[in-house]
């Protein structure tokens, strides 16, 4: 199982849109809207780091108002 932190940067005022819809994506753990330099941070598991790119780039990626990701993989130290 591979988890990351997807942090993701929305048009203006399209942050709780973005979250609510990627909420509802097979994978995803939670998703909320947050202040800073991004306005959504996703948690999300996968079986494999393929499956956790075809997630990202199918998925997440491809929801209106999003202008950029950055997938932060979790590692066990």
């Amino acid at each position: 199982m591979v988890q990351a932190y997807i942090l993701i940067q929305t048009e203006v005022g399209k942050a709780a849109a973005v979250a609510a819809e990627i909420a509802a994506l097979t994978g995803v753990v939670t998703a909320e809207d947050v202040t800073g330099p991004y306005d959504v941070i996703v948690r999300a598991e996968a079986a494999d780091v393929d499956e956790l790119g075809q997630l990202v780039v199918a998925r997440v990626q491809g929801v209106p108002g999003i202008t950029r990701t950055l997938t932060c993989p979790v590692v066990k130290l």
